[in-house]
Formats: C-alpha cells, structure tokens, sequence
C-alpha cells in the first residue's frame, strides 16, 4: 500500500486527475483548432471573394474565440471528486475527457455549418450581382 499518497496527502489522485485532464484538454482543443483553422481558411476566401486580408483575419478572430470558448469549458467543468484510486482516477478521467470530446465536435460541427452558411450566402450574393449586372447591361 502507497502510504505516501493515502495518508499524507488523501488529494493525491485527484491532483493526478488534473495533472493528466488539462494536458489532455488542452492539446485537444490546440489540434482540433488547428485542422478546423487551417482549412476554414479556404472557406473565409470564398466568402469574402478574394479579400485574403479580410479572410485571414476573420479566421484567426474565429480561431481565437474558439480557443476561449473550449478552454474556458474545460477548465469549467475541472472538478473531479471522490478519487480515491487509480480505478476511480481511469473513471473520473474518461467521463471528462469523454464528455469534452463530445463537446470538443459539437462545437467543431457547429463551425462547420457556420462555414458551410457563410459560402452559400457569399453564393447567392455573387448570383444576384452578375443577375443585376447582366440585366443593366440589356436595359
């Protein structure tokens, strides 16, 4: 028996918990950011025409609100009780990490659909202008 963590310091799995949970979190939602960032950027172009400046800059504002919205849940949600093994640490772990994966893609789709909205709106834009631009150049 691990005297050490038990008895002096009886927090001893739950600050492994931690120890292991933000890392984990934290590098979740670094790579998912990235992937998503780094193509939506092609997204961004088509939306705003060409207008790379505009482009980029959009995407990064998107890109930063991401990152405070998914850190600030995982840090949000921290709490882990009542870890009194490393059978409850496993536990406790995959129940939090877990539920933030789910998270993590519900968010990542939502940025999806925003991307997928804003390229069909820039669409229809770009129709109705040559639509309007033809119809002045018969009248």
């Amino acid at each position: 028996m691990n005297t050490i963590s038990t008895i002096e310091n009886p927090d001893f799995f739950i600050l492994l918990a931690y120890g292991f949970y933000i890392p984990i979190t934290l590098l979740l939602t670094f790579y998912v950011a990235r992937k998503l960032f780094k193509n939506g950027l092609v997204y961004m172009r088509d939306i705003f025409q060409g207008r790379e400046e505009l482009a980029v800059s959009t995407n990064r504002l998107f890109e930063t609100g991401f990152y405070l919205l998914n850190i600030g849940f995982a840090l949000w949600i921290l709490e882990m009780n009542y870890i009194n093994s490393s059978r409850d640490l496993v536990e406790a772990l995959s129940q939090k990490v877990g539920g933030f994966s789910i998270y993590l893609g519900v968010v990542l789709f939502f940025n999806l659909f925003l991307f997928f909205r804003g390229k069909k709106v820039s669409r229809l834009n770009r129709e109705m202008r040559e639509r309007n631009q033809a119809l002045k150049v018969q009248g």
